[in-house]
Protein backbone atom coordinates (compact mmCIF):
# COMPACT_ATOMS: atom_id res chain seq x y z
CA UNK A 1 0.00 0.00 0.00
CA UNK A 2 1.60 3.22 -1.18
CA UNK A 3 1.83 6.25 1.80
CA UNK A 4 0.16 9.23 1.05
CA UNK A 5 1.87 12.27 1.97
CA UNK A 6 0.73 14.01 5.15
CA UNK A 7 -0.99 16.98 4.46
CA UNK A 8 -2.74 18.07 7.40
CA UNK A 9 -2.17 21.72 8.73
CA UNK A 10 -0.62 20.75 11.67
CA UNK A 11 1.89 18.93 9.88
CA UNK A 12 5.75 19.34 11.12
CA UNK A 13 6.53 21.25 7.43
CA UNK A 14 3.32 23.55 8.31
CA UNK A 15 4.11 24.13 12.27
CA UNK A 16 7.96 24.99 11.03
CA UNK A 17 6.47 27.67 8.91
CA UNK A 18 4.37 28.82 11.18
CA UNK A 19 7.04 29.13 13.61
CA UNK A 20 9.56 30.50 11.60
CA UNK A 21 6.83 33.07 10.73
CA UNK A 22 6.19 33.97 14.43
CA UNK A 23 9.80 34.10 15.20
CA UNK A 24 9.71 37.33 12.72
CA UNK A 25 9.49 40.73 14.83
CA UNK A 26 6.68 42.78 13.63
CA UNK A 27 8.79 45.68 13.41
CA UNK A 28 10.40 43.88 10.75
CA UNK A 29 7.09 43.36 9.03
CA UNK A 30 6.94 47.13 9.56
CA UNK A 31 9.52 47.92 7.90
CA UNK A 32 9.34 45.67 4.95
CA UNK A 33 6.17 46.64 3.71
CA UNK A 34 7.18 50.23 3.82
CA UNK A 35 10.27 50.08 2.18
CA UNK A 36 8.11 48.42 -0.66
CA UNK A 37 5.80 51.14 -0.86
CA UNK A 38 8.03 53.98 -0.62
CA UNK A 39 7.91 54.32 -4.38
CA UNK A 40 4.03 55.06 -4.34
CA UNK A 41 4.21 58.19 -2.30
CA UNK A 42 8.15 59.42 -2.05
CA UNK A 43 9.06 61.90 -5.24
CA UNK A 44 11.72 60.90 -8.16
CA UNK A 45 14.36 62.39 -5.92
CA UNK A 46 13.79 60.43 -2.77
CA UNK A 47 13.62 57.18 -4.50
CA UNK A 48 16.63 57.61 -6.98
CA UNK A 49 19.05 59.87 -4.90
CA UNK A 50 18.11 59.32 -0.91
CA UNK A 51 16.99 55.79 -0.82
CA UNK A 52 19.13 54.36 -3.59
CA UNK A 53 22.16 55.90 -2.60
CA UNK A 54 21.24 54.80 1.09
CA UNK A 55 21.21 51.42 0.15
CA UNK A 56 24.27 51.35 -2.40
CA UNK A 57 26.76 52.98 0.29
CA UNK A 58 25.41 50.61 2.75
CA UNK A 59 26.14 47.59 0.95
CA UNK A 60 29.90 48.93 0.47
CA UNK A 61 29.34 49.78 4.67
CA UNK A 62 28.21 46.55 5.17
CA UNK A 63 31.16 44.82 3.64
CA UNK A 64 33.52 46.69 6.19
CA UNK A 65 30.90 45.64 9.14
CA UNK A 66 31.45 42.13 7.79
CA UNK A 67 35.10 42.40 8.71
CA UNK A 68 35.08 44.63 11.48
CA UNK A 69 32.10 43.09 13.14
CA UNK A 70 32.78 39.53 12.55
CA UNK A 71 36.42 38.98 12.08
CA UNK A 72 37.82 42.13 13.80
CA UNK A 73 39.56 43.55 11.30
CA UNK A 74 39.40 47.42 9.98
CA UNK A 75 39.86 47.88 6.70
CA UNK A 76 40.09 51.51 4.38
CA UNK A 77 40.17 49.36 0.97
CA UNK A 78 36.40 48.56 0.65
CA UNK A 79 35.78 51.36 -1.86
CA UNK A 80 38.45 50.41 -3.50
CA UNK A 81 37.25 47.21 -4.21
CA UNK A 82 33.66 49.00 -4.59
CA UNK A 83 35.82 51.33 -7.25
CA UNK A 84 37.49 48.48 -9.06
CA UNK A 85 34.17 46.59 -10.01
CA UNK A 86 32.52 49.53 -11.60
CA UNK A 87 35.84 50.23 -13.74
CA UNK A 88 35.90 46.66 -14.84
CA UNK A 89 32.35 47.05 -15.53
CA UNK A 90 32.70 49.83 -17.57
CA UNK A 91 35.94 48.24 -19.05
CA UNK A 92 34.71 45.12 -20.03
CA UNK A 93 30.72 46.33 -20.78
CA UNK A 94 30.08 49.33 -22.52
CA UNK A 95 30.43 52.85 -22.13
CA UNK A 96 31.05 56.16 -24.26
CA UNK A 97 35.06 55.48 -24.50
CA UNK A 98 34.39 53.02 -27.61
CA UNK A 99 38.45 52.65 -27.96
CA UNK A 100 38.46 51.20 -23.81
CA UNK A 101 35.68 49.09 -23.29
CA UNK A 102 34.76 46.03 -25.08
CA UNK A 103 31.25 46.30 -25.32
CA UNK A 104 30.69 41.88 -24.17
CA UNK A 105 27.34 40.82 -23.05
CA UNK A 106 26.20 42.10 -19.20
CA UNK A 107 26.11 38.12 -18.46
CA UNK A 108 29.77 37.79 -19.01
CA UNK A 109 30.61 41.53 -17.83
CA UNK A 110 28.95 41.37 -14.32
CA UNK A 111 30.08 38.06 -13.36
CA UNK A 112 34.01 38.50 -14.61
CA UNK A 113 34.14 41.88 -12.57
CA UNK A 114 32.54 40.48 -9.17
CA UNK A 115 34.80 37.39 -9.65
CA UNK A 116 38.44 39.61 -10.83
CA UNK A 117 37.15 41.50 -7.44
CA UNK A 118 36.94 38.66 -4.98
CA UNK A 119 40.44 37.94 -6.30
CA UNK A 120 41.69 41.24 -6.13
CA UNK A 121 39.94 41.74 -2.69
CA UNK A 122 41.42 38.04 -1.37
CA UNK A 123 45.14 39.65 -2.63
CA UNK A 124 44.39 42.45 -0.07
CA UNK A 125 43.62 40.45 2.72
CA UNK A 126 46.46 38.15 2.28
CA UNK A 127 48.97 40.82 2.84
CA UNK A 128 46.49 42.91 5.32
CA UNK A 129 45.58 40.02 7.45
CA UNK A 130 49.29 39.59 8.21
CA UNK A 131 49.06 42.88 10.40
CA UNK A 132 46.95 43.90 13.52
CA UNK A 133 45.58 47.19 14.64
CA UNK A 134 46.60 50.32 12.85
CA UNK A 135 49.25 48.80 11.13
CA UNK A 136 45.87 46.74 8.88
CA UNK A 137 44.73 50.44 8.52
CA UNK A 138 47.72 52.15 7.30
CA UNK A 139 48.30 48.74 4.77
CA UNK A 140 44.68 48.74 3.33
CA UNK A 141 44.83 52.49 3.41
CA UNK A 142 48.14 52.59 1.32
CA UNK A 143 46.42 50.20 -1.25
CA UNK A 144 43.47 52.13 -1.68
CA UNK A 145 45.78 55.49 -2.13
CA UNK A 146 47.95 53.47 -4.80
CA UNK A 147 44.62 52.68 -6.81
CA UNK A 148 43.60 56.03 -6.88
CA UNK A 149 46.81 57.21 -7.97
CA UNK A 150 46.91 54.22 -10.85
CA UNK A 151 43.84 54.24 -11.75
CA UNK A 152 44.19 58.75 -12.02
CA UNK A 153 47.41 58.55 -14.33
CA UNK A 154 46.96 55.47 -16.26
CA UNK A 155 45.16 56.46 -19.43
CA UNK A 156 45.12 52.84 -21.59
CA UNK A 157 43.26 50.84 -19.29
CA UNK A 158 41.44 53.10 -16.99
CA UNK A 159 41.34 56.49 -19.15
CA UNK A 160 42.94 58.64 -16.36
CA UNK A 161 41.32 61.31 -14.52
CA UNK A 162 38.54 61.55 -17.11
CA UNK A 163 37.48 58.29 -16.47
CA UNK A 164 34.31 56.57 -18.07
CA UNK A 165 30.99 58.21 -18.44
CA UNK A 166 27.55 56.81 -20.10
CA UNK A 167 28.04 53.63 -17.98
CA UNK A 168 24.36 52.22 -17.99
CA UNK A 169 22.52 48.99 -16.77
CA UNK A 170 21.67 46.73 -18.78
CA UNK A 171 17.98 47.02 -20.58
CA UNK A 172 16.70 43.88 -18.91
CA UNK A 173 12.91 42.94 -19.62
CA UNK A 174 12.41 45.94 -21.03
CA UNK A 175 12.64 47.62 -17.88
CA UNK A 176 14.93 50.96 -17.67
CA UNK A 177 16.95 49.82 -14.88
CA UNK A 178 18.21 53.56 -13.87
CA UNK A 179 14.40 54.72 -13.42
CA UNK A 180 14.11 55.81 -10.39
CA UNK A 181 11.20 53.20 -9.20
CA UNK A 182 13.32 50.67 -11.17
CA UNK A 183 16.61 51.81 -9.49
CA UNK A 184 14.67 51.98 -6.29
CA UNK A 185 13.60 48.40 -6.41
CA UNK A 186 16.89 47.20 -7.68
CA UNK A 187 19.44 48.52 -4.99
CA UNK A 188 16.40 47.29 -2.32
CA UNK A 189 16.98 43.78 -3.42
CA UNK A 190 20.36 44.00 -3.56
CA UNK A 191 20.68 45.73 0.25
CA UNK A 192 18.30 42.95 1.05
CA UNK A 193 20.18 40.23 -0.66
CA UNK A 194 23.30 41.60 1.05
CA UNK A 195 21.79 41.80 4.64
CA UNK A 196 20.50 38.57 4.41
CA UNK A 197 23.96 36.82 2.60
CA UNK A 198 25.46 38.59 6.02
CA UNK A 199 23.36 36.99 8.37
CA UNK A 200 23.57 33.55 7.23
CA UNK A 201 27.24 33.73 6.72
CA UNK A 202 27.28 34.81 10.50
CA UNK A 203 25.22 31.92 11.68
CA UNK A 204 26.90 29.68 9.38
CA UNK A 205 30.11 27.04 10.60
CA UNK A 206 32.41 29.93 8.69
CA UNK A 207 31.11 33.00 10.68
CA UNK A 208 31.08 31.17 13.93
CA UNK A 209 34.40 30.13 13.10
CA UNK A 210 35.59 33.64 11.90
CA UNK A 211 34.21 35.13 15.65
CA UNK A 212 36.34 32.47 17.52
CA UNK A 213 39.56 34.32 15.38
CA UNK A 214 37.97 37.63 16.33
CA UNK A 215 38.00 36.65 20.06
CA UNK A 216 41.03 34.35 20.87
CA UNK A 217 42.55 33.25 17.83
CA UNK A 218 45.53 31.72 19.22
CA UNK A 219 43.00 29.11 21.21
CA UNK A 220 41.34 28.79 17.40
CA UNK A 221 44.68 27.96 16.00
CA UNK A 222 45.40 25.38 18.70
CA UNK A 223 41.76 23.82 17.96
CA UNK A 224 42.86 23.22 14.47
CA UNK A 225 41.65 25.65 12.42
CA UNK A 226 43.82 27.70 9.85
CA UNK A 227 43.37 31.35 11.46
CA UNK A 228 44.56 33.08 7.93
CA UNK A 229 42.66 31.31 5.63
CA UNK A 230 38.81 32.58 7.56
CA UNK A 231 40.57 36.28 7.67
CA UNK A 232 41.57 36.12 3.98
CA UNK A 233 38.29 33.66 3.00
CA UNK A 234 36.17 36.82 5.06
CA UNK A 235 38.03 39.68 2.92
CA UNK A 236 36.86 37.59 -0.34
CA UNK A 237 33.49 37.47 0.92
CA UNK A 238 33.37 41.40 1.55
CA UNK A 239 34.99 42.17 -1.39
CA UNK A 240 31.93 40.33 -3.30
CA UNK A 241 29.52 42.44 -1.21
CA UNK A 242 31.49 45.98 -1.92
CA UNK A 243 32.04 44.69 -5.88
CA UNK A 244 27.75 44.33 -6.05
CA UNK A 245 27.53 48.45 -4.37
CA UNK A 246 30.39 49.30 -6.38
CA UNK A 247 28.83 48.48 -9.74
CA UNK A 248 25.51 49.58 -8.50
CA UNK A 249 27.10 52.95 -7.62
CA UNK A 250 28.20 53.38 -11.52
CA UNK A 251 24.93 52.54 -12.92
CA UNK A 252 23.86 55.29 -10.25
CA UNK A 253 25.88 58.09 -11.45
CA UNK A 254 26.14 56.28 -15.31
CA UNK A 255 30.81 57.27 -14.74
CA UNK A 256 33.10 55.77 -12.85
CA UNK A 257 36.52 58.03 -12.25
CA UNK A 258 39.24 58.48 -9.94
CA UNK A 259 37.50 60.78 -7.60
CA UNK A 260 35.06 57.58 -6.87
CA UNK A 261 38.11 55.75 -5.56
CA UNK A 262 39.94 58.45 -3.61
CA UNK A 263 41.05 58.44 -0.32
CA UNK A 264 37.58 60.31 0.90
CA UNK A 265 35.51 58.66 -0.62
CA UNK A 266 37.47 55.29 2.05
CA UNK A 267 37.15 57.12 4.73
CA UNK A 268 33.67 57.73 4.51
CA UNK A 269 32.77 54.04 4.37
CA UNK A 270 34.37 53.72 7.67
CA UNK A 271 32.70 56.48 8.77
CA UNK A 272 29.38 54.99 7.84
CA UNK A 273 29.84 51.84 9.11
CA UNK A 274 30.82 53.50 12.74
CA UNK A 275 27.78 56.16 13.20
CA UNK A 276 25.75 53.06 12.34
CA UNK A 277 27.58 50.66 14.79
CA UNK A 278 29.98 47.67 13.55
CA UNK A 279 28.52 44.92 15.70
CA UNK A 280 24.96 44.19 13.96
CA UNK A 281 24.29 44.50 10.04
CA UNK A 282 21.68 46.70 9.62
CA UNK A 283 24.40 49.39 11.44
CA UNK A 284 25.65 49.88 7.60
CA UNK A 285 22.26 51.19 6.27
CA UNK A 286 21.56 53.28 9.70
CA UNK A 287 25.02 54.76 8.92
CA UNK A 288 24.23 55.50 5.36
CA UNK A 289 20.73 56.84 5.88
CA UNK A 290 22.12 59.26 8.07
CA UNK A 291 25.35 60.32 5.94
CA UNK A 292 23.25 60.49 2.90
CA UNK A 293 20.89 63.37 4.65
CA UNK A 294 24.11 65.19 5.50
CA UNK A 295 25.20 65.29 2.30
CA UNK A 296 22.47 66.04 0.62
CA UNK A 297 21.62 68.79 2.90
CA UNK A 298 24.08 69.74 4.91
CA UNK A 299 24.41 72.78 2.34
CA UNK A 300 21.19 74.29 2.85
CA UNK A 301 21.18 73.75 6.52
CA UNK A 302 24.03 75.79 6.51
CA UNK A 303 22.90 78.33 4.37
CA UNK A 304 19.51 79.15 6.00
CA UNK A 305 21.97 79.89 9.17
CA UNK A 306 23.59 82.25 7.25
CA UNK A 307 27.19 80.27 6.78
CA UNK A 308 29.25 79.21 3.78
CA UNK A 309 27.87 76.12 2.46
CA UNK A 310 31.26 75.00 1.56
CA UNK A 311 31.34 73.94 5.10
CA UNK A 312 29.00 71.05 4.85
CA UNK A 313 32.05 68.50 5.92
CA UNK A 314 32.32 70.18 9.39
CA UNK A 315 28.48 69.43 10.32
CA UNK A 316 29.60 65.96 8.42
CA UNK A 317 32.66 65.78 10.81
CA UNK A 318 30.81 67.39 13.65
CA UNK A 319 27.66 64.82 13.91
CA UNK A 320 30.51 62.19 13.38
CA UNK A 321 32.07 63.45 16.52
CA UNK A 322 29.00 63.45 18.90
CA UNK A 323 27.71 60.13 17.92
CA UNK A 324 30.80 58.08 18.69
CA UNK A 325 31.58 60.59 21.62
CA UNK A 326 28.82 59.86 23.31
CA UNK A 327 28.39 55.88 22.45
CA UNK A 328 31.54 53.99 20.32
CA UNK A 329 28.96 51.22 19.05
CA UNK A 330 27.36 53.98 16.74
CA UNK A 331 23.59 54.57 16.70
CA UNK A 332 23.00 51.02 17.86
CA UNK A 333 24.69 51.45 20.96
CA UNK A 334 22.68 54.45 21.82
CA UNK A 335 19.85 52.73 21.16
CA UNK A 336 20.75 49.87 23.67
CA UNK A 337 21.64 52.42 25.97
CA UNK A 338 18.39 53.97 25.85
CA UNK A 339 16.75 50.66 26.24
CA UNK A 340 18.41 49.11 29.27
CA UNK A 341 18.02 52.65 30.78
CA UNK A 342 14.43 52.48 30.29
CA UNK A 343 14.16 48.99 32.24
CA UNK A 344 16.24 50.29 35.43
CA UNK A 345 14.64 52.22 38.22
CA UNK A 346 15.34 55.90 38.18
CA UNK A 347 15.67 55.40 42.09
CA UNK A 348 17.78 52.15 42.90
CA UNK A 349 19.57 51.75 39.34
CA UNK A 350 18.12 47.80 39.40
CA UNK A 351 17.14 46.34 36.66
CA UNK A 352 13.23 46.13 36.43
CA UNK A 353 11.38 42.72 35.25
Amino acid sequence: MVALPDTRPDSDTTRDQRMWLERVPAQYWVLGILLLIIPSFASDFVMFQIMGWTYILGLIALSLMFLGGYGGMVSLAQMTFAGFAGYLVAIFGDSAISGISQGWPWFVTIPLALLLTMLFATLVGWLAVRTEGIYTIMITLAIAAAFFYFTRQNYDIFNGFQGFNSVLPPQLFGVDWRGPEAFYYLTLFWAVAGYAGVLYVGRAPFGLALQGVRDNPRRMAALGYNVTAHRVAAYAFAGLIAGVGGILLTWQSAQISPGTVGIQPAIDILVIAVIGGLRHPIGAFIGAFIYVLLKTFAVDVLVALGLSGERFQLLIGLGFLIIVFWSPDGLLGLWDKLRESRRRDPLTGRRGE
